[in-house]
């Protein structure tokens, strides 16, 4: 029987150098985050839907740098003009505000208070939500209560009369679009606590004499860390969308500030003579956008699938 050669420590007492690792060993199993990004990026929506939303904050945020605009005072002598017209790609408003730079700078308002609103929302739900579901019992039920007669209540119903009554501005606008949005992610959050608290290692931790708060925030909360990203992606639309509700309502930021939904308030006024233009690229920015995050969000609820993760 032939015995394998194995290396001798050295005089020295090291251990020998390793030879070349073996061509026919399997490699290395991919980490999850890989294998989570591995997912996202074969669903060719998803990453479509990436690409336009970096393509829309490229040109909300950077585009005002390449093409400055004044957006403060009105020109009415350059009011109306199509698109085309020297310096003015996409034409002109109502009042003289260049479309572009319009565009652009109503962008803004609109990704940041659909994004602060969407995100506020989901954090404020998914609390809610943990909480009443870990805890049950006579919290869950009072909790769950609240939910649902404010559910019962049309969302646009109740942003209209608080928009009405305070004074629309940025951040009244995110908290208004915010204190109607958390109320679905909170009992989405609530079924996966109910899930979760009955695991093992929940069990484990209460035996070690672990509070409520350490199970909630330690480990509730990120055993639904998937539903909660991908929920994130779903309110943040929901929310740009009703930025366009409010503002195209007359319940948006005051001028010279615009959105997206007061371009396109304003501009409905004029299609009856044919200036297009003034409500056309709002209104696709708004629909793309919105697709955009829906896209993003498919996309993460196949990442966090575990099934699909594995195969």
């Amino acid at each position: 029987m032939t015995v394998p050669f194995v290396d001798a420590p050295s005089s020295d007492g090291t251990a020998p150098a390793a030879g070349p690792a073996d061509p026919g060993a399997a490699p290395a199993a991919p980490g999850p985050l890989r294998r989570t990004l591995a997912v996202f990026t074969r669903n060719k929506l998803a990453l479509t839907g990436a690409v336009v939303l970096l393509g829309l904050l490229a040109l909300c945020y950077l585009g005002p740098l390449l093409h400055p605009t004044d957006q403060t005072h009105t020109d009415l002598s350059q009011a109306g003009l199509p698109p085309g017209s020297p310096g003015h790609l996409l034409g002109t408003t109502d009042l003289g505000y260049d479309m572009l730079g319009r565009l652009m700078y109503g962008g803004q308002t609109s990704l940041e208070v659909g994004l602060a609103a969407g995100l506020l929302a989901t954090l404020f739900g998914t609390v809610y939500g943990a909480v009443a579901g870990y805890f049950g019992g006579w919290a869950d039920a009072v909790m769950m209560r609240v939910t649902d007669a404010a559910l019962a209540i049309p969302a646009l119903f109740l942003l209209v009369v608080v928009a009405a009554i305070v004074t629309p501005g940025k951040p009244v606008l995110i908290l208004i679009i915010a204190s109607v949005a958390w109320l679905s992610p909170a009992r989405l959050i609530r079924g996966e606590a109910l899930a979760l608290r009955s695991r093992d290692y929940v069990h484990a931790m209460r035996l070690m004499g672990g509070g409520g708060t350490r199970a909630v925030f330690r480990h509730i909360l990120p055993g639904a860390v998937g539903t909660v990203a991908v929920n994130a992606t779903f309110q943040v639309a929901d929310a740009i969308l009703y930025v366009a509700y409010l503002s195209f309502l007359g319940l948006s930021v005051p001028p010279p500030a615009a959105d997206w939904g007061s371009m396109l308030s304003a501009g409905i006024t004029y299609t009856q003579v044919g200036h297009w233009w003034l409500i056309f690229p709002p209104g696709l920015a708004v629909v793309l956008v919105v697709a955009a995050f829906n896209f993003i969000g498919d996309g993460l609820r196949d990442a966090f699938d575990v099934r699909l993760r594995k195969s």
